[in-house]
């Protein structure tokens, strides 16, 4: 696949911030002690289990803003499967400014390609079952947004909302507060640009005849069984977006896309989706 990768503008100031948090005061005294200045090193990152590799751009970023000098590179970069003991990015320079930049480094691809991962897993499914497109949410690690959103799209997903500025998604408590599905989406109709797509969620089939009614560019059918689900994607009738949302798993992501939904979001692949097992070591070829 192609992936367009994110803009080193955009993730330079991240990697920093994580850099700096990890070497803070002193630097890294461990390294700087045991490791004579003049030490040399040939290192690999390689993956311990199956996956799919995202961050690794930023991976490269930490290396490089440690010791420009330092040689990295990229054997197999975002959106890559690979399988255990396959060699990721190879590095040679200075010893202490490898070491010093490991972790943070590690910590990035490893969360990352996680996040690629867990996405490919229910992509994969969700195409046995149906046409529905695996989305993120906005459930990110806080100043890690675009990178996650990044790693979705690594692993074959889509991404919905990157904030609150870039649609009108009415939820359960807006419509509270508003007064009910249709002066809520009256008043976004009012408020919004003619660019700007509105989007309802709903919880009962009710709600949704409502919001057909009204009129909307998408809909959100929260907590909806697949039965549900399925009478749901009839009355729309192609007039709207269907997304599906709540309780999606790899168990439940199959059905769910059989019903016939365009979108199925997910939150835990971006808010608690395993890491991916990347380890560095010393290069033996």
């Amino acid at each position: 696949m192609t992936l367009t990768p994110l803009p080193r503008l955009m993730v330079e100031p991240i990697v920093r911030a994580a850099l700096l948090e990890d070497l803070g005061r002193a630097g890294d005294v461990t390294t700087d002690a045991c490791i004579p200045p003049q030490a040399r090193f040939e290192a690999v990152i390689a993956s311990r289990q199956p996956g799919v590799i995202a961050g690794i751009d930023a991976a490269v970023i930490a290396f490089e803003l440690i010791d420009p000098s330092l040689k990295v590179a990229v054997e197999r970069g975002d959106g890559t499967t690979v399988a255990p003991g396959d060699v990721v990015l190879r590095l040679s320079g200075s010893a202490r400014s490898i070491l010093t930049a490991e972790r943070v480094a590690l910590n990035i691809a490893c969360r990352m390609s996680g996040v690629a991962t867990a996405t490919a897993g229910l992509v994969e499914i969700a195409r046995q079952h149906g046409k529905a497109h695996i989305v993120c949410t906005r459930k990110t690690t806080p100043g890690l947004r675009a990178l996650e959103k990044h790693a979705v799209r690594a692993g074959g997903g889509s991404n919905h909302r990157f904030g609150l500025d870039d649609a009108v998604l009415i939820k359960d408590n807006h419509i509270a507060v508003a007064g009910g599905v249709a002066p809520a989406i009256r008043a976004a109709k009012a408020h919004a640009g003619h660019l700007v797509k509105i989007e309802v969620e709903v919880d009962t089939l009710a709600q949704l005849d409502e919001a057909m009614t009204e009129g909307v560019d998408a809909v959100l059918l929260d907590n909806m069984d697949p039965a549900t689900l399925r009478q749901a994607v009839a009355i729309v009738g192609g007039r709207a977006l269907t997304e599906a949302s709540g309780r999606v798993s790899r168990e439940t992501v199959g059905p769910i896309a059989a019903s016939g939904v365009d979108l199925i979001s997910v939150g835990w692949i971006t808010h608690s989706a395993p890491i991916l097992d990347l380890g560095l070591d010393a290069a033996s070829v």
